[in-house]
């Protein structure tokens, strides 16, 4: 892959549940150091969007591409799915997801939950992955509590911990699904640092969110979707400070006077 080319590529993508059509048609393109964030209301089709480009779900049609590799299929509509399981493997590890609900496995210590794919997945020498682990756990600012169990941490500490666990895949690009969200202001602050220093240092990140204020602070170009399609899209002082759908605008008066 040259520099030039993008980490992230989807082309025409479409997703249905049954009957139901989710996703009609977006593309999106993020570049190497891009910082993309998707709105939009409930059920818009954010969250599936970054599903569909983990390949944690099955699109129905349209390409999706990493670093200039095709997602190879087999089956067409709701039949459609990928041929070829190692590369999805490949993919996925390459594309560390951060979930709303952080996913951390209460049965290992928070060290343990950040060092167990890259020895599991990656065939990692332990000692290595524990160096490294520590590190990000010190890089996301809790790495007081390596031997913490999960539940014995903040919310915002967890979502933390789930970062510290994402990096230590060495990720293409970062996908954060409505990272904050599950927080109160407090500790969604804790976690909004931790992303802005993120993409401070250049890493290629798309996040699904409901905080306008880190979109519009953390972004490179923001996506605004509306009923599976991109209603607007643009960098984040066109986007937040003259947006041009009335659609856009609606959603953004009822999101910031909240």
């Amino acid at each position: 892959m040259t520099d030039a080319t993008p980490v992230i590529e989807i082309h025409n993508l479409h997703k249905a549940y049954g009957t139901l059509e989710v996703i009609k048609g977006v593309d999106i393109t993020a570049h190497r150091g891009d910082v993309i964030s998707l709105i939009g209301s409930s059920g818009s089709g954010k969250s599936t969007i970054l599903r569909c480009i983990n390949l944690l779900e099955d699109s129905q049609q349209g390409d999706i591409i990493f670093k200039g590799e095709p997602v190879r299929w087999r089956g067409e509509g709701l039949g459609r799915h990928p041929a070829d399981p190692k590369q999805v493997m490949r993919i996925r590890t390459n594309l560390s997801m951060v979930f709303q609900q952080f996913n951390l496995w209460a049965h290992l210590t928070i060290l343990e939950n950040v060092m167990e794919a890259p020895v599991t997945v990656l065939g990692r020498d332990r000692a290595e992955a524990e160096k490294a682990a520590r590190a990000y756990l010190d890089k996301v600012g809790i790495g007081d509590k390596c031997d913490a169990w999960p539940a014995q941490l903040s919310g915002g500490q967890q979502q933390r911990a789930a970062i510290a666990r994402a990096l230590a895949m060495e990720p293409e690009a970062l996908l954060f699904d409505e990272p904050t969200s599950a927080l109160d202001p407090e500790l969604e602050q804790e976690v909004v640092r931790v992303i802005k220093d993120l993409a401070a240092e250049g890493r290629t990140m798309m996040i699904v969110t409901h905080d306008m204020r880190m979109a519009a602070d953390v972004s490179d170009h923001v996506i605004f979707l509306h009923q599976g399609l991109v209603e607007e899209e643009g960098p984040p002082d066109a986007l937040f400070g003259q947006p041009k759908s009335e659609r856009l605008q609606q959603f953004l008066s009822s999101t910031m006077a909240a």
